[in-house]
């Protein structure tokens, strides 16, 4: 089977005719990307962004975030992202790397960063001290990526390891700030969330996640309901239409293989809940009836 889903390289953010790179940097000064990032994507690349001005809007997997100045942007490749909105003024420091580049000469994996995790919080309003701290670091990479130095791959790389563990400490007072006033039913509205990004190809029951969160499957429903104002079975939903979406706009897939991949019984299975969803089957969608 094809690769399930449209995957931007590292190497599309910079000019076509330039070599592949383990590592980019955008600053107000730089050209925009050239990339559909309007419509649901992944990367294989990593992303630390600081806004420095104006607003953006971003979803990643089920969330939605609102970008202003000092919001800090945390993505992996893990997560399905999408820029529905960006201002006109929007300014922003954003590195981009591989883990490949950050890991060499036994340097740390991404992945060992809890901000890092498909289900962590991925946009977060820092305070103005530490903003500026993540602010000069990215600054300092944007100097050194545009640089002529022999050694600049080697001091970009030292850097990016300084600014991750610059942001670990930040995430994890963030993280236990935000979990220390949430009630008892937002927490468990976030810990389904958690799971149902994990498993909703697979696992389209309440029972599994009551399961999962020792609770009955009522209870779920209702508290759900109550803290998010949405029934949990349309979190599901959501879920899977996200990524249906995302397969549907690779064209290299028949619309069997994206039922096979979202775990449906059998094409017309998967046609009647995407209808029933969006209003149209998936033929349609494709091809640009929704």
């Amino acid at each position: 089977m094809p690769a399930p889903i449209p995957v931007y390289p590292l190497a599309a953010l910079g000019e076509p005719a330039a070599a592949p790179a383990d590592f980019f940097f955008l600053g107000p000064d730089s050209a925009p990307a050239r990339l559909p990032i309007e419509r649901p994507y992944r990367s294989d690349y990593y992303k630390i962004g600081l806004c420095l001005h104006g607003s953006a809007r971003l979803q990643v997997n089920l969330e939605t975030y609102e970008l202003g100045p000092r919001s800090l942007m945390l993505l992996s490749p893990y997560a399905i992202k999408q820029w529905p909105y960006m201002a006109a003024d929007m300014e922003a420091l954003s590195v981009f790397f591989t883990k490949e580049f950050v890991a060499a000469g036994g340097g740390p994996s991404p992945d060992a960063f809890a901000f890092f995790e498909r289900d962590a919080r991925h946009v977060f309003e820092l305070p103005p001290a530490p903003a500026e701290r993540i602010a000069e670091l990215l600054r300092a990479i944007g100097q050194q990526y545009n640089a002529p130095h022999a050694y600049r791959t080697e001091i970009v790389r030292s850097l990016i390891h300084i600014l991750l563990h610059e942001t670990a400490p930040i995430y994890s007072a963030q993280h236990v700030s935000l979990k220390a006033v949430q009630t008892r039913s937002q927490l468990i509205a976030a810990e389904f969330k958690a799971l149902v990004n994990s498993h909703y190809a697979n696992e389209r029951g309440l029972a599994f996640y009551a399961n999962k969160l020792c609770i009955t499957p009522k209870h779920l429903a209702e508290t759900i309901k109550q803290a998010t104002g949405k029934p949990a079975l349309a979190w599901l939903a959501e879920a899977v239409l996200l990524e249906a979406r995302v397969l549907l706009q690779n064209p290299a897939l028949t619309i069997g293989q994206v039922a096979d991949a979202l775990h449906f019984a059998d094409q017309s299975a998967f046609g009647r809940f995407f209808r029933n969803h969006v209003g149209v089957g998936p033929a349609a969608y494709r091809q640009g009836g929704a």
